[in-house]
């Protein structure tokens, strides 16, 4: 198939419209009409039809704009690498990452990639988890740090390659002066009646309040770390903090889960195709920044 023509097609696939498409791609309305109508012989099926709501995409269609997307997708990569290339721009990493990360493993590896490149220039962005992904798939982004729930199937991504970094427990974190502070252990389900802070209504501790038998009472949704200390340090609510923030939330009280625990692995997302020159550098980073958590 004629590339020109496909991503002529899913102008018009997207826009319903030959008349919007042409204005998009910058060309004449007959000329538009005129490629769909030879990509249409070219394979041999109907990709569209006129019907009285407008146009509609056939089973052929709908199959073609899938891979149209993705050829477009990775021609707009390839046009950002090739730009950088030329625009010398190679010096400066971009990587994205969940706000735990960003407070305990990103500074440390970005820390060790100074010692080794002074010039390097390191921009780092917060990110959730469901949007880092196709930030990384655009070229907005070199690498990203993602997580997901270890109790879930493994997550892939399409197009990208998953480097494994962490696998991390989750502890509770409880104000000092909480009834079961000074326990070796805590259940989940003893702390049934207390306020809870998440940072989503359906993430990783809800699910683990739910197994143990009880739906949280958030009073809080943040991911907003100092947020969530301060929260705890003044017995407004508790929460299940990963390793990860132990540093950070020492001066709240935490103690490992008696019973099964949620835990999360942490891991890191590369692009297809031509990479940054630094990529690889920080990828050793953060492994090693991760093995060093890890001891």
């Amino acid at each position: 198939m004629e590339p020109k023509r496909v991503l002529t097609f899913r102008a018009v696939a997207h826009h319903r419209s030959f008349t919007r498409a042409a204005r998009e791609l910058a060309l004449t309305q007959p000329s538009v009409s005129q490629q769909v109508a030879a990509l249409e012989q070219e394979i041999g099926a109907r990709l569209l039809e006129r019907r009285p709501g407008g146009l509609q995409l056939t089973r052929a269609g709908e199959l073609l704009l899938d891979h149209a997307d993705a050829i477009a997708e990775r021609f707009d990569l390839a046009a950002l690498q090739l730009a950088e290339i030329a625009e010398d721009e190679r010096t400066l990493l971009r990587i994205g990452a969940f706000p735990t990360a960003l407070a305990v493993l990103v500074p440390a590896a970005v820390a060790r990639i100074r010692a080794h490149h002074p010039r390097a220039r390191i921009t780092v962005d917060e990110g959730g988890s469901d949007e880092l992904p196709a930030r990384v798939r655009s070229g907005e982004l070199h690498l990203a740090i993602d997580f997901q729930d270890a109790a879930r199937p493994r997550r892939e991504h399409e197009g990208l390659e998953r480097r494994d970094l962490l696998h991390e427990p989750f502890l509770v974190s409880l104000p000092p002066d909480h009834p079961l502070a000074s326990g070796s252990s805590v259940r989940l389900a003893d702390l049934a009646g207390d306020d809870w802070t998440a940072a989503h209504t359906d993430g990783l501790i809800v699910r683990a309040c739910r197994a143990a038998g009880f739906e949280p009472r958030l009073v809080s949704l943040t991911r907003d770390q100092l947020a969530i200390r301060a929260l705890i340090l003044r017995g407004l609510a508790v929460t299940l903090a990963p390793r990860l923030l132990a540093d950070a939330f020492a001066d709240t009280a935490l103690r490992p889960i008696a019973g099964p625990a949620p835990e999360r692995d942490v891991y890191a997302l590369l692009p297809p195709g031509g990479r940054h020159r630094l990529a690889q550098p920080m990828l050793a980073a953060l492994t090693d920044a991760a093995g060093e958590l890890r001891a």
